[in-house]
């Protein structure tokens, strides 16, 4: 496919995959909206190879795991390096790399996030959870926040963006407790879970319930913690996307939010944000990016691994 090809093909699966990234990804400008996109496919495309998922739905076993992570580093890879692979989200990963100077490095931390799903990885502490959502959310962050023109050498900003995917997983987590549960996974650290008293091997058993919602409101406030901290960060791009980043934000920080005042009910159904919050963001973002946010300084956050 050519370029304009693959930036319809990847509208396609965002606003499949997505309702809420696609909706903010409407405040881009149309060179970063696009990028955006290409870039989404790709990592929409590695996520559904490792969870045999169709854009986030119907979670299957992968029957080798091992060689579908190979065969997603091998085509990442390539892409990067400017081939064509025949397959379009890779592809779309390739352009995408090419014009904004993606390193490779951050491609290939959000492949090891999958690798750590395919071997049944769980976290032992807390520590370890942030960086499993390092490598599945906060290189994409980072990624992102070079496609909205921050230099991959702008350390300072690029954690920031990380803290935003950290905020998202720690939200997406919260939000699954119950879904991954059901497929035997895991990602509530141990740690936590012994304090509990609560058996890793059944998180959702009935006479632990209390002791759970806890623990997912526990995640909540961690999310909130650095949803906080990107928004200082945001103050760094461009008008139009730092409107985005915070619509995002605040769409997706709904999620904990509202976890957290279901008192529980989270585990029993799927919390999502409406159509009709999901535009009051918008316009709220708007009015925020006319502000810059308090000072914060990222001192107690965890802080991703850098390469020079």
């Amino acid at each position: 496919m050519n370029r304009t090809n693959l930036i319809l093909y990847a509208k396609k699966s965002i606003e499949r995959g997505s309702k809420s990234f696609s909706r903010a990804s409407k405040l881009f400008s149309r060179q970063t909206r696009e990028r955006a996109w290409l870039l989404y496919c790709w990592c929409r495309a590695c996520d559904d190879l490792a969870d045999g998922q169709d854009h986030g739905h119907g979670m299957s076993t992968t029957a080798n795991p091992e060689k579908t992570i190979a065969v997603m580093r091998m085509m990442t890879q390539r892409a990067h390096s400017g081939q064509q692979t025949g397959n379009p989200p890779f592809d779309a990963f390739g352009v995408v790399a090419q014009e904004c100077d993606i390193p490779l490095s951050l491609a290939r931390d959000m492949i090891d996030g999958f690798a750590l799903d395919s071997w049944g990885w769980r976290p032992e502490t807390e520590d370890d959870l942030l960086q499993y959502c390092y490598h599945v959310a906060g290189s994409v962050g980072c990624m992102m926040a070079i496609v909205m023109g921050i230099s991959s050498r702008d350390h300072d900003t690029l954690d920031r963006a990380c803290d935003l995917g950290l905020a998202f997983q720690l939200a997406n987590i919260a939000r699954d407790v119950a879904e991954d549960s059901a497929a035997g996974r895991c990602y509530l650290p141990q740690t936590w879970l012994k304090d509990a008293e609560i058996d890793p091997d059944d998180v959702m058993a009935a006479d632990r319930r209390e002791d759970l919602v806890l623990i997912v409101n526990r995640l909540c406030e961690l999310a909130g913690e650095y949803e906080n901290s990107a928004r200082v960060g945001a103050s760094s791009l461009p008008f139009r996307s730092r409107w985005a980043v915070l619509a995002a934000a605040g769409i997706y920080g709904d999620i904990g939010r509202t976890i957290r005042k279901s008192h529980g009910k989270s585990l029993d159904r799927r919390i999502y944000t409406s159509k009709v919050k999901k535009l009051v963001w918008i316009v709220r973002a708007f009015g925020q990016t006319l502000v810059a946010a308090p000072a914060r300084d990222r001192q107690g956050l965890w802080t991703r691994p850098r390469v020079a």
